[in-house]
């Protein structure tokens, strides 16, 4: 799994008009760096002007984070839409390119979900969805990755998804995740709330 890969055919698919999300990786290393320089520097000479630097441009990423943060607690809506919009683009073209393909279905076992709000979501792919002019062994059916796992099971069965969303719903919740990536990851976010909070702060109280 090479995450670089993913980051390079990324923009093609999340319709980000040509960017390439690994030039913001290397932006903000390279702003990391030259930060990191600029105080190191400044306090073994201590040149005044590399302090004030880092202290200004400190203060910059400061308030930038706090202001990133107020916007996503009020546009909470958006950013769930953004959220949901990312997710179907990718099952759309989850056959595409196979590092991708490992994304989707680490995120998928990690939050022990399906789709962006729920299995059927996987209509989108051509693939998996449920028309009659869908030829694909796989019709009907989800990823591996949105299986129930036993663990009795050492092996995966890539398999397990077969024909799954022929299945009366009931049914399904016994073989595979019903419940969509988004409100799973709501969830989280509200299990770990005090963890996820405690870092930001920890980071800001560092920064300060």
């Amino acid at each position: 799994f090479h995450p670089q890969g993913v980051l390079s055919n990324i923009s093609s698919i999340t319709d980000l008009g040509g960017f390439d999300p690994v030039w913001l990786f290397l932006v903000v290393g390279g702003v990391m760096f030259i930060l990191g320089f600029a105080g190191c520097i400044g306090a073994l000479r201590e040149n005044t002007f590399l302090l004030k630097f880092f202290s200004v441009f400190l203060g910059i990423i400061f308030f930038l984070e706090l202001t990133a943060g107020v916007l996503a607690f009020v546009f909470k809506d958006w950013i769930k839409d953004q959220l949901y919009f990312f997710i179907n683009n990718n099952i759309r073209a989850y056959r595409d390119d196979i590092d991708l393909q490992n994304l989707i279905d680490f995120t998928q076992e990690y939050w022990q979900c399906c789709g962006a709000f729920g299995a059927d979501d996987w209509n989108l792919n051509i693939y998996f969805n449920c028309t009659d002019s869908n030829a694909s062994r796989e019709r009907c059916g989800v990823p591996f990755s949105c299986c129930t796992k036993d663990p009795a099971e050492d092996v995966i069965n890539t398999q397990c998804g077969y024909d799954a969303r022929q299945k009366p719903e009931v049914d399904q919740q016994i073989v595979i995740y019903t419940k969509g990536c988004v409100p799973q990851f709501e969830k989280w976010l509200q299990d770990n709330l005090t963890i996820v909070a405690g870092i930001f702060i920890g980071i800001a109280l560092l920064q300060v």
